[in-house]
């Protein structure tokens, strides 16, 4: 039996392009038309060299987004003086980042991944948000060359994104080390402006600010002869004194006062530590580093005698308040039969032997 084998000819095969945006094997982002991208610049200080980046950054952003084909300027979001290990303070961030969810912006374009952010979390975490709106939103990072919808550039971003966030761990390192070498010297890093009581001089000496030296004495004096420090704050505000921040006084500004060694011309340094390097936040040193101490560091505005007796009586307050506190949870451990029998013995009378009911 004879058998014939015919050829199949191939049939014509016509490609029909995507025109929705989807995470794929890249290509898109130089493919796709009437794209809506924005510009995201962020400096870290606010010196002048930093500004300068920064509008280095936006004339960047705006001719690379101008000189594509198929790209349309979508507005340009910086945020100047700001850290990029959080997210929380960085008011122009998160309006891009909300406009991208609100479907304003088809893409985002910044110079780096240390501009967009240096928190790893950050980063990662947007970048996933963003990605599953339908349709997803992109990110490309011109220095890296990395674009959030190609699907091979996540594990990519992971490594340079963590890259980025060692940076600033090992700057704020740096940073840790310059301040505690000029602790060490007897430096204080203290800003002046934000102490009641003193100005700087010509030379970043400490001078006393009279008129606000005399809210300092009153507020040690009133306090030696008795007053509360809700009291003292009472008469501060109705003299229309204000604290260095131009705010009302309240008891809690009146003892940081009392308890401030500056005002007797001593310097406690590194109260105050920074545990995490990507919040930022600032906790009290409770041993965890080691503290800095220079006596008579600069002209005092009150006098030793005052301040010790002043010590002293906080001590004593604050050890009658931990006694009330350890009288009061003895008296919450006290068994319910035990306060029943509490109450009847103060209701009963032994001349008339009755109780009284209520």
């Amino acid at each position: 039996m004879n058998t014939k084998t015919t050829a199949i000819t191939p049939h014509e095969v016509s490609v029909i392009p995507a025109t929705k945006r989807s995470v794929r094997n890249g290509g898109q982002l130089k493919e796709s038309t009437n794209l809506r991208i924005a510009a995201y610049c962020r400096v870290s200080t606010g010196d002048e060299s930093q500004q300068t980046s920064c509008t280095k950054q936006k004339e960047f952003c705006t001719g690379l987004i101008n000189g594509k084909e198929g790209w349309m300027m979508a507005g340009i979001y910086a945020d100047e003086a700001l850290s990029g290990t959080s997210r929380t303070r960085r008011v122009q961030f998160n309006k891009m980042i909300g406009d991208a969810m609100g479907g304003r912006i088809d893409y985002i374009v910044t110079k780096s991944i240390s501009r967009f952010a240096r928190n790893t979390v950050d980063t990662l975490e947007c970048v996933r948000q963003l990605r599953q709106q339908n349709p997803p939103v992109g990110i490309y990072f011109e220095k890296e060359n990395i674009d959030t919808l190609d699907a091979k550039g996540e594990l990519v971003l992971t490594i340079l994104s963590a890259l980025a966030q060692d940076e600033s761990r090992s700057l704020s390192d740096n940073i840790r080390w310059t301040f505690q070498k000029n602790f060490k010297n007897g430096k204080p890093m203290i800003n002046l402006k934000l102490m009641l009581g003193y100005d700087s001089g010509p030379n970043g000496e400490w001078v006393i600010n009279p008129e606000q030296a005399e809210i300092v004495r009153f507020i040690f004096e009133r306090f030696l002869c008795g007053e509360s420090a809700n009291r003292i704050a009472q008469k501060l505000n109705k003299q229309g004194k204000k604290t260095v921040r131009n705010n009302s006084w309240t008891s809690g500004a009146v003892y940081i006062v009392l308890r401030n060694e500056k005002y007797v011309g001593d310097c406690a340094m590194q109260k105050t530590i920074t545990k995490n390097f990507l919040t930022h936040q600032s906790t009290v040193n409770k041993g965890e580093a080691p503290m800095y101490y220079v006596k008579d560091h600069h002209v005092g505005i009150i006098s030793r005698t005052t301040w010790d007796r002043t010590q002293i009586f906080l001590q004593a307050k604050a050890q009658r308040k931990r006694e009330q506190a350890k009288r009061n949870a003895d008296k919450a451990k006290v068994s319910p039969i035990s306060r029943a029998n509490s109450v009847l013995d103060n209701l009963y009378c032994s001349h008339c032997n009755v109780i009284y009911l209520i």
